[in-house]
């Protein structure tokens, strides 16, 4: 009488992942160079390069213990399979990206059901989740979201301007002084720098952090710090404006001060995580 041996990931067929790629990169053909061309060309998603080599990091980190893994194949992956063929398809007929691209990660997480099992899942759940980052939003979603975080940031530093004695009117996301007005783009409303914080801050948490709260707690606090840096992007802008003209607000300071409130964020974010994990020791 003979025993068959566990099978492992280590043991796993390699010709099966070649065909899985295969089918995929054929399926996704033109799919996926959109999605990457948007990345190139959308600065709001360029964080879209980083997202899959982070969750290869994740994927390498977790490979010792997923070597040895036993392998439970399962049928409900195929469900899982056909759902996510059915987005790609009513994607397709929509001309609907986000439901197209979205496909291929929920694709992902139904193969690995059918070919490795629930547990193997739930071990590869943070990389293959993480990869959703990449996906760029709906314009629509976009749009919805930028606007009312438009008007917040021009509200407040309006408020921040005028405590510091500058004569300042706003209307909607109209920033209007004496000399100059200036209107809060969508640049300016955080929106850009949140979307790519919070994937980094999300990759932070699990790279340093070990308890779920202090996890969550990084991620949330994502959100209010790419508000309150482009407020401040906003406020020095309108010193500027104020004292030197538009001109001195705009050209090479408007673009350098994208990138110098991206770091600053990013600082804080930094400084938070270095706290959280001497906190509660």
């Amino acid at each position: 009488m003979s025993i068959t041996p566990e099978r492992t990931l280590a043991t796993f067929p390699l010709g099966h992942l070649v065909l899985a790629m295969v089918a995929i990169g054929v399926a996704y053909a033109t799919i996926i160079p959109g999605m990457v061309e948007d990345w190139s060309n959308d600065a709001n998603y360029s964080h879209g390069f980083l997202v899959p080599l982070i969750s290869g990091y994740f994927l390498w980190e977790k490979w010792p213990e997923l070597k040895t893994a036993r392998l439970q194949p399962s049928n409900a992956g195929l469900i899982v399979v056909a759902g996510s063929l059915l987005l790609l398809l009513f994607g397709f007929l929509g001309r609907e990206f986000f439901t197209m691209r979205s496909s291929l990660v929920v694709l992902l997480a139904g193969i690995i059901l059918f070919w490795c099992g629930r547990e193997v899942l739930r071990m590869t759940a943070l990389p293959v989740g993480f990869l959703l980052f990449m996906v760029p939003l709906p314009y629509i979603v976009y749009d919805a979201m930028a606007f009312p975080l438009k008007l917040l940031v021009a509200k407040y530093s309006v408020l921040a301007l005028k405590v510091m004695g500058i004569t300042v009117l706003r209307e909607g996301n109209i920033i209007m002084f004496p000399q100059t007005v200036l209107e809060v783009a969508d640049a300016c409303s955080g929106l850009r720098s949140m979307m790519s914080l919070l994937a980094l801050a999300v990759a932070m948490a699990f790279m340093t952090q070990k308890s779920p709260v202090k996890r969550l707690i990084l991620i949330v606090s994502a959100l209010p710090i790419a508000i309150v840096t482009n407020m401040f992007r906003v406020i020095v802008t309108g010193v500027l404006a104020q004292y030197y003209g538009a001109g001195a607000a705009e050209g090479f300071f408007h673009e350098f001060a994208g990138l110098a409130v991206f770091a600053l964020a990013m600082v804080l974010l930094l400084a938070e995580s270095a706290l959280l994990r001497r906190w509660g020791r």
